[in-house]
This record gives structure tokens, C-alpha cells and sequence, in this order.
């Protein structure tokens, strides 16, 4: 999008570009609306006994910084933590994590991309040795024959992707994987392709199952598997007891649409299988992604012209966002922190002993979990974990506990209300910098119009408490700068961002990584070779870990809204997508409602061991009757995760969102 400054702020105008093509959702036609909201924080705010008070930036730094300092001493560095978000621009999040390794000392660093993008990325790795959402160009599903979609309502979550299906729906191969018949879903109809409909949590089986009738029917690419992958044999036997009608049993899903899905994959040679968040926000996420990448394999589909597997970032830099440093376990360029060939090329980028940078530190859930026990201190940056972490009532009460809670925001969110101190920072049109797009460009971010008041930006404050804290090392404030240390960190890793710099980007020219020095960049991954030393894919064979016999009760499933955002902080804000939406609903299937005498807008309470919500009731035959979907944007009462369980991926390390067994009563009926 382009912008124009005005009085209020600035004008959105579309912006032709490849991905989106001029298109926006309604969430970005309204974004502007946001740069000079009556609610923004334009000034650091300091928590006192009567609630907050307007600071000075120097006192509240001066502040911060000897408190830091104090819980380093006594507690050690690990008791400081650090949480980072999926929005932050490539600098921020490079900075970021170089800050707390090299300023604070500390390896209590994650993201809140561990929430969203974790199971795909860990799938991608261990399949490929990489991770990038979509090793090809978006603009390449435009001749696609057919796209199996898993998971993704991208009618809702990305509006502007919907052009780039068109040509799967006109020829009748647009394939929706979902438990309710979204809008997305709804493509299909007409002719345009197929919904498939299994119940919650078992697209792992669903899975197994296409890939099982692949095989048995002789339609896998056997030169293909050959010459480019390993693990064929061990895949063999895990999907051979999982044939059709077995697969039925469990999921749902008639044996005959199942054979008649892994027939249209195979029968097309221009086929893409996609994968979102409905199948990997689950304990078993990382072996859903990887059925469905072996899949993909057995198709011949990756590395090859006109085809392909791909999974769909969820936030503005959920690509970016997860190479340079936020992860626990991770330096720049995607690098592993205990590699020490790794760590003696950054520790020289950063002019610093390789033996002073910490090892892996834990997860997002487990570093939630050490708040007020082990971690005393946590900086939170561009996330909201009291409306988006599972079991959010107990990560409020642990954040209630620190000795120090720091919070870089723009609004008074939900979890900065809880914040000894929030500082004000700059939005997405108020500075400069560079995200990374699904698809692996890297694309520049431009400054349109001046930050209000006093907010500054993060890296701002981050070479401020730097100098404070003595940290060594430089401390750039100018992202031009930071993004070619951040260049020469990332040079030789996976994600090489060598070749690029912001001069670059800013002639147009596209910019996928992997863009060594000298390179002209990588807009298609695995055309010659995958990313392992033997350069073959990796077949791993899995298999179901856990019961697939629904327990007593509903099943609920979380997700998005086309009029709201992540946590809500910002879309709550928004007047126009606050009328359309303006509080919590229940999806639940006309069977279920009347078993419960509920009718249309009645309140229903979910509720289970962890919590209870109160929503209104919106009875759709759009989703299953064993299923109730609840959107996760809402504060306070209405926050879906305050049901949702800590449970956790063994690999990848993200919460199941997707599957949590709740009960339902109509609100003010006799228990």
C-alpha cells in the first residue's frame, strides 16, 4: 500500500505488487485509522499505586537498566527474559536477539511465533534442511490444475491470496481440508472443487490416508522418489494401516472422497498441496506438516516447475520474524546456536568472545511457565500473551508476579495494562525497515509520516538500555545499518541475506533468500538439490501419538475473523471492524443448539477444568455438530484461550489451539 499524510494521519491507497495485486482485507483498508488513535501511547507510562503515570524516557530507562542490572546480580542473567513477536521488522527482531544474548546475558529469549509458525517450520526443516513457507513465488498457484488446501481460511486471514486460486477452482481442483465450511470452503462450490470435512485433530490420519491410497494404487512418482528422497520404505509401512475405510472410521471423511482427493493430486501435473494453522496448532503439529510434505514427496511435487508444498505464514513478518536470532535456540541466518562454527561467525560479527553468547534457552510456553520463579524480569516486544497464549488466565497471574514486567506497544493491550513500565513505539508507517514476506522476498518498509508524540522506535530503545547496561558491541538506531550487520551475521547461513541491503531493495528489484553475496537471490527453492549435505528430501514416517476417540463433550476449535487481528489490540480499536464484530460468538451446528435450547444470539457458556467464556450463539450448518469454533481476539471474559490447554508439540514446541474438549450450557439454565 502506499500512504498520503493528512491532518488525521495518512490515506491507504492500493499499491500494485505481485502477492496482492492492488488488493487489501478490510483490516488494511483501516490500518491508517490507527496511526493517530485518541488511545495511542505516546509517551513512556510508569505504574504507580493509582494506576500509570507519564515518565520521561530518560528516568524510565535510567530505571529499567539499574533494575536489570540488580536481578543480574543477585538472580543471575537467566532470570531476565525476553519475548519478541512475528510483526517485528527483520532489524528489530536481529537486534532483538542479539540484545538479550550480548546486553542482557541472557538465553530466555522466544516469540510469539512459537504459537504460530513453529510446526511448519520444524516440519520444513527436518523434510528439506530449510524453512520457508513457500519455496516459490505466490504468483506460481496461478496455473495451478489443483491446490489441496489444509487448514487455511484465507478468505478471512488474507483476502488478496483468493486470486491467486482461480485457476485451480476453473478447472475443479480447489481441494478446502476443514472442519467447518468457511469461506474459503465455500470456494469450492459450483463445480470449483471439494470440501472435506474430518472431524478436529485428525488430519494426520486424513493424511496417512491419501498418502496410503497413493501408493496402493500406483500413483506415486517412483523416479522422483528415487533420485531425490530418502525414507520411502519406512513411509511405506506407517501409512499401510491406514487404508480408506479405516481412515473413514476415524475422521469422517467417506472412503470414496478420500480415494477421489488422492486421485485428482495424482492425475494433475500441476498440483500444490498448502498447509496453515488448522493442522499444525496441534500437539502432533510437526507430524501433521510432515504427513503432509511426504505427501507432497510421494507426488513429486517439490523442486518442480509448475508444482509444489508450501505452508502459509500467519503474521506480518512470521517469515523474517523467525530467522535472526528471536527463536531460543537460534542466531542469525537460521543458524543453530550450538553449532560452533555458528556461534564463532556471529560472535565476530558481533565483536564479542563466542564462549559469552548463551546457549539454547527454552521455548515460549516453558519460558511462560518459569514467570515469577526462575524468570524474575520479562521485556515483551510486539506481543500480546494475555489474550494469545493458551491457558491465559495463569500466564496473567504469573505476569502479575515479576519483579519487573517491560512492554513495547503502541496501545495499552491487555498485557501491558499488567506492564510496570510501557514504552511508546513507532507503527508500521512511522519507520523504516524491511520484512520478509511468505513466499521468502524481502521487501522494504518506508517511513510515510513522523511518529506522535514521544514513541520511538525499538531499536532506539534497545542502544539506549544497551549503553546503560555497558553491553559491547555497536548499537545502530539506523535500520539501514542494522540490516547490513544483520546481512553480514546471516552470511553462509541458510538464510543468507548477504547480497542484500536496503539500497538494493530499494530499486525493486525482487529479493528472495537464500541471496549470498554476488547471488541475484533464490526465487525457487529445490530445483537442483534439497538443503541436506546428500541434497535428497528427508521422508520421515509418522504416525499417531495420541487417542483418537473423542472425550465427553465438544470439541473446540480457535481462530480468526476477517474483521479482527491476532490478540485484537489493534482491530478492537477500529470502529468500523468493532461494528461488524464488535464481541465473542460461538459457531454451533443447529443440532447442537437445540439439544441445548439455544437459539440464534442467546447466550451460551463454554467452559471446562481451565475456564469459562460467555458468547453470543451463531448456529451454522457450516460446521460439524461435535464442533463449536471460537475467534481468539477478545479481552477479558470472552478470551477463547483462557479454555485452551498448555500442551505443547514434543518437537516444535506450539500449543494445540485446535483441539480442546469443552462443555456447553445455555447461560442462566439449571446446571
Amino acid at each position: 500500500m502506499t500512504l498520503t499524510p493528512t491532518d488525521a494521519g495518512a490515506d491507504v491507497a492500493p499499491r500494485d505488487f505481485p502477492t496482492n495485486r492492488g488488493g487489501l482485507c478490510k483490516k488494511g483498508w483501516t490500518s491508517a485509522e490507527l496511526l493517530r488513535h485518541p488511545e495511542r501511547v505516546t509517551s513512556p507510562l510508569r505504574r504507580t499505586a493509582d494506576g500509570f503515570e507519564t515518565v520521561p524516557w530518560g528516568d524510565a530507562l535510567d530505571d529499567i537498566a539499574e533494575r536489570l542490572r540488580t536481578l543480574r546480580s543477585t538472580r543471575g542473567a537467566d532470570s531476565v527474559g525476553v519475548f519478541g513477536g512475528g510483526g517485528l521488522t527483520n532489524e528489530k527482531a536481529y537486534q532483538l536477539g542479539k540484545f538479550a544474548r550480548i546486553a542482557l546475558g541472557t538465553s530466555r529469549i522466544d516469540y510469539n511465533g512459537r504459537f504460530c509458525m513453529s510446526s511448519a517450520a520444524a516440519a520444513g526443516n527436518r523434510a528439506f534442511g530449510i524453512d520457508r513457507g513457500l519455496p516459490f513465488p505466490l504468483a506460481d498457484l496461478d496455473d495451478a490444475d489443483t491446490i489441496l488446501l489444509l487448514g487455511s481460511n484465507v478468505a478471512a486471514t488474507m483476502p488478496p491470496l483468493i486470486g491467486h486460486l482461480s485457476g485451480a477452482r476453473a478447472s475443479g481442483g480447489l481441494i478446502v481440508v476443514d472442519p467447518r465450511r468457511t469461506a474459503t470452503a465455500r470456494l469450492t462450490e459450483d463445480g470449483a472443487g471439494m470440501h472435506v470435512q474430518p472431524a478436529p485433530g485428525t488430519d494426520l490420519i486424513l493424511l496417512l490416508g491419501l498418502t496410503h491410497v497413493v501408493l496402493a494404487e500406483g500413483l506415486a512418482d517412483l523416479e522422483y522418489l528415487e533420485t531425490r528422497t530418502s525414507g520411502i520404505e519406512e513411509l511405506h509401512r506407517s501409512v499401510g494401516a491406514w487404508w480408506p475405510e479405516r481412515v473413514q472410521s476415524v475422521t469422517g471423511v467417506p472412503a470414496a472422497r478420500l480415494r477421489e482427493v488422492a486421485r485428482r493430486l495424482a492425475d494433475r501435473p500441476r498440483t500444490f498441496i498448502l498447509t496453515g494453522r488448522g493442522v499444525e496448532q496441534h500437539a502432533d503439529g510437526t507430524d501433521t506438516a510432515t504427513a503432509a510434505i511426504n505427501l507432497a514427496l510421494v507426488l513429486g511435487l517439490p523442486g518442480t516447475v509448475g508444482g509444489g508444498y508450501g505452508t502459509l505464514t500467519g503474521q506480518g513478518n512470521g517469515q523474517g520474524g523467525r530467522e535472526h536470532g528471536q527463536k531460543c535456540d537460534q542466531l542469525p541466518g537460521y543458524r543453530r546456536i550450538t553449532d560452533p562454527d555458528a556461534r564463532s561467525h556471529v560472535a565476530e560479527v558481533w565483536g564479542v568472545d563466542a564462549s559469552t553468547i548463551p546457549g539454547p534457552g527454552v521455548p515460549a510456553m516453558e519460558l511462560l511457565g518459569m514467570l515469577g520463579d526462575e524468570v524474575a524480569a520479562l521485556l515483551v516486544h510486539g506481543s500480546n500473551v494475555v489474550v494469545s497464549a493458551p491457558d491465559a488466565a495463569s500466564v496473567a497471574r504469573d505476569l502479575a508476579t515479576l519483579d519487573l514486567l517491560v512492554v513495547c506497544d503502541f496501545f495499552l493491550s491487555e498485557t501491558a495494562a499488567l506492564a510496570h513500565y510501557v514504552l511508546p513505539v513507532t507503527q508500521w508507517a512511522e519507520e523504516e525497515g524491511t520484512m520478509t514476506s511468505l513466499e521468502g522476498r524481502v521487501i522494504r518498509r518506508r517511513q510515510a509520516i513522523e511518529a506522535p508524540g514521544d514513541a520511538r522506535s525499538e531499536l532506539w530503545i534497545m542502544s539506549e538500555l544497551a549503553r546503560r547496561l555497558a553491553a559491547p558491541g555497536d548499537w545502530s538506531t539506523d535500520p539501514a545499518a542494522v540490516f547490513d550487520e544483520l546481512a553480514r551475521a546471516s552470511a553462509g547461513g541458510i538464510a543468507d541475506y548477504s547480497g542484500l541491503s536496503h539500497a538494493l531493495l530499494d530499486t525493486g528489484a525482487p529479493a528472495y533468500w537464500p541471496y549470498p553475496a554476488g547471488s541475484t537471490g533464490t526465487a525457487r527453492l529445490f530445483e537442483q538439490r534439497f538443503a541436506h549435505d546428500d541434497g535428497r528430501a528427508r521422508i520421515v514416517a509418522v504416525s499417531p501419538a495420541r487417542d483418537t476417540i473423542a472425550a465427553p463433550g465438544m470439541t473446540l476449535i480457535t481462530g480468526r475473523l476477517l474483521e479482527h487481528y491476532q490478540s485484537g489490540a489493534q482491530t478492537r480499536r477500529v470502529p468500523e471492524l468493532v461494528d461488524a464484530r464488535p464481541e465473542l460468538t460461538v459457531q454451533l451446528h443447529p443440532a447442537t443448539a437445540a439439544g441445548l435450547a439455544v437459539g440464534e444470539d442467546d447466550e451460551v457458556l463454554i467452559s471446562n477444568d481451565r475456564g469459562a467464556v460467555r458468547a453470543r450463539a451463531e448456529i451454522t450448518a457450516d460446521i460439524r455438530h461435535d464442533t463449536v469454533f471460537l475467534p481468539f481476539h477478545f479481552p477479558d471474559g470472552q478470551r477463547a484461550n483462557l479454555l485452551t490447554e498448555a500442551v505443547v508439540d514434543p518437537i516444535s514446541a506450539m500449543p494445540e489451539f485446535k483441539r480442546t474438549r469443552v462443555t456447553l450450557a445455555k447461560a442462566g439454565a439449571p446446571a
